[in-house]
């Protein structure tokens, strides 16, 4: 029975196309995992949304991902991480995290001034989530939220470099540029590190950018190792990958991120879905 629980993917669902970043990352730390990936581009941006809408898109994703027989569930969306995980984790048998604390972790580790910036979706910001994980863990941060809510459609249309990316980016920063004492800015969204090169230059070379996505991946494996459900011996892979909303500017992300051709990826419509 463990030898099946073993076999069995993990699921991976962001509101769109940003948890691919997660995603990647899951992938190259544990080459020997299988993943299914839902992205709901269709009902993107999640951040702008009420809190009891994203838990019901978010609940949607996680019921799909069910069907597969998963043993384990990341949500690689920040929004979703800070209205749904704690409910979830209390309705779900297998193993959930999200990206919230991992990215809080790995900012701490990177700060020498204890003044953090945090940017992410309206939802995100206004829940107080990252304030709340940082200062649990160090209440003598000094934590600077910023909303930017005109990322994550830009992303979603493939717009992630050239003049019209950068006075977006620019824009959208400048509250944070006026705040000289910040050292370390996290990228509270997972479809930022698609721009984190933009960010970066707008930002300056001494602020250390953090994104979720690898320590994400490391608490994966983590977890999985404690519960004996990591799959250590190299065995051949199909990941899969699906979307509510475009095909084509989802397959044009991955390859941009992953620097290769996806191999397929499916339409799903909630609708049809019943447990």
């Amino acid at each position: 029975m463990r030898c099946r629980t073993l076999n069995r993917p993990i699921g991976v669902i962001d509101s769109g196309v940003g948890g691919l970043t997660v995603a990647y990352e899951i992938m190259r730390q544990l080459p020997n995992e299988q993943l299914i990936y839902v992205g709901d581009t269709l009902r993107c941006p999640y951040g702008s949304r009420p809190p009891h809408e994203v838990k019901k898109f978010t609940k949607e994703l996680v019921r799909f991902l069910l069907t597969k027989k998963i043993k384990m569930i990341v949500v690689a969306c920040n929004t979703a991480t800070a209205f749904a995980l704690e409910e979830l984790k209390k309705e779900l048998s297998i193993p959930i995290i999200g990206v919230i604390q991992p990215g809080a972790r790995a900012a701490i580790k990177s700060t020498k001034n204890n003044k953090i910036g945090v940017i992410g979706t309206e939802g995100t910001i206004a829940s107080n989530a990252y304030p709340d994980a940082l200062k649990q863990i160090n209440n003598e941060l000094e934590v600077t939220p910023l909303a930017c809510p005109l990322f994550v459609p830009m992303v979603e249309k493939g717009i992630l470099h050239g003049a019209q990316a950068k006075k977006v980016v620019n824009d959208s920063l400048a509250p944070l540029k006026t705040i000289k004492q910040i050292d370390t800015l996290v990228l509270g969204c997972t479809h930022y590190p698609l721009l984190e090169d933009t960010i970066q230059q707008v930002m300056g070379e001494n602020i250390q950018i953090i994104s979720s996505s690898e320590e994400t991946a490391r608490e994966t494996s983590t977890i999985l190792e404690i519960q004996h459900l990591l799959h250590k011996k190299p065995r051949s892979l199909q990941h899969y990958f699906y979307t509510t909303g475009d095909i084509h500017i989802f397959k044009k992300i991955y390859e941009s991120l992953f620097n290769e051709h996806v191999m397929e990826v499916k339409n799903i419509s909630f609708e049809n879905i019943t447990i």
